[in-house]
């Protein structure tokens, strides 16, 4: 039994984008600190401060060598970190001590740690990127074929005014271009090299501790962020709430489709909806509820690596410990909502037949605001709205609409042009268009 859906054989197709899931295996992160640990002995080699020569071996070993996970387990349940056995194993498996020992100069293991981990993460996000451009294109193309398909909108659940679907579409992406932009301006803050030594001052680096951690950042092409990160954590943080916010979005679209799916709505309908194990009739709404379930998972945990940001002293094992148990599974949740949010969308079929017999209203209660706001060019507003408000209850209670009640009080307000579908929609199926148009220009 697999301790996390996220590695599950049974759950991968349910949970997790497989492609950003091999970026958190053992495997993967210990090559992440292999080239960390190559490229630093390559560096200081260049700036003199190890043999050229045990630069070059150590640099060509790290390419090479394959160690064991496994290996290493029992010494990092001892130490609390890999990074000593793995060292260890490192140095074993080049055959050379003459070159060896001069691998992992200077260095501590948070800055091989954390300095893979940003490897991993900028490949990650470069992913997670993709899957939210393209879910950012399939809702454009729905928002600027359906801007003018109207639907009813509905606040605290309830009917409110008409909206189009296209808008609805469009308050689904919306987020992502912002998420974007957000995104950009954190890479330079997240995506660093971290090498500061065991107490954060890059002590037995040597008088060439700067230098060696700009060589770094270039070689590695990462950012050199120009003092030590090993307790200052508001770069992990800003990822945390930036998946959370990311995770947040799309747990709303699953929300909204949940709702529009419901047997008694119909508003849409879903491409390979799934089964019910003992009910034929049912065409369960999986994609969405998955979406709403990732989200709920990323922002509970994004609880708790806000919490590591109280960073104790030079260095604190239990909130470094907390970023390792939470960030991977926020970024993989990530990852598969923005896929499975983006195959929704591909292949959602709106139901806009279902969507415009639920404003034809025999009472036409739907344009009671529309309706108070025409009359209010023909007496005060508040008047207006009791008018309005009296002949709802007078519609509700004969059966008489509601346009008919208030023409037939109110004969000299034009009113009718009020209800036409068009009209009632306001901005919306601009708001559409508009962002079908920022995607196309993205």
């Amino acid at each position: 039994m697999s301790i996390s859906p996220f590695d599950s054989a049974l759950y991968r197709d349910l949970f997790t984008d497989r492609e950003v899931a091999t970026l958190f295996t053992d495997t993967a992160e210990i090559r992440a600190m292999l080239v960390v640990e190559g490229m630093l002995a390559k560096v200081q080699g260049a700036l003199g401060v190890i043999p050229a020569d045990s630069a070059a071996f150590i640099h060509r070993s790290s390419l090479e060598v394959q160690i064991d996970p496994a290996g290493l387990a029992e010494a990092t349940g001892q130490n609390g970190v890999c990074v000593p056995a793995l060292v260890a194993a490192f140095r074993k498996e080049m055959e050379a001590p003459e070159h060896a020992q001069y691998a992992h100069w200077g260095a501590t293991s948070q800055d091989i740690i954390d300095t893979g981990l940003a490897l991993r993460l900028r490949q990650a996000l470069a992913l997670i990127e993709a899957r939210g451009d393209r879910l950012a294109v399939a809702l454009a193309r729905l928002a600027e074929a359906h801007a003018d398909t109207p639907m009813v909108a509905r606040t605290y659940g309830q009917t409110a005014n008409p909206t189009s679907f296209g808008a609805v579409a469009a308050g689904w992406g919306w987020p992502w271009l912002a998420h974007k932009d957000r995104l950009a301006a954190l890479k330079p803050r997240l995506l660093v090299v971290t090498l500061s030594g065991a107490a954060g001052t890059g002590a037995a680096l040597g008088p060439k501790a700067a230098d060696t951690r700009a060589a770094l950042a270039e070689a590695l092409r990462l950012a050199d962020p120009g003092r030590s990160v090993h307790a200052t954590r508001d770069h992990v943080a800003d990822l945390a709430g930036w998946l959370s916010l990311v995770a947040g979005s799309l747990g709303k679209m699953g929300e909204d489709l949940m709702a529009m799916a419901q047997s008694d709505v119909g508003e849409v309908r879903f491409a390979g909806a799934g089964e019910s194990s003992t009910m034929p009739q049912k065409q369960n709404p999986v994609g969405a509820s998955v979406l709403i379930a990732l989200a709920r998972h990323v922002q509970a945990l994004n609880g708790a690596v806000q919490g590591a940001a109280l960073h104790r002293q030079q260095r604190d094992g239990a909130a470094w410990f907390t970023e390792w148990l939470s960030l991977p599974a926020m970024v993989m949740g990530v990852a598969k909502g923005l896929s499975i949010a983006a195959d929704l969308a591909e292949t959602l079929e709106p139901q806009a037949e279902v969507m415009a017999a639920r404003l034809n209203d025999p009472l036409g209660l739907i344009h009671a605001e529309a309706l108070s706001f025409a009359l209010a060019a023909h007496m005060p507003r508040p008047e207006a709205q009791a008018v309005v408000k009296s002949a709802c209850k007078e519609a509700i209670a004969t059966g008489t609409p509601l346009l008919d009640l208030l023409e037939a009080a109110h004969p000299g307000a034009p009113l009718a042009g009020v209800t036409d579908p068009l009209t009632a929609m306001g901005t919306a199926p601009d708001e559409a268009r508009a962002f079908a148009q920022a995607v196309a220009g993205d």
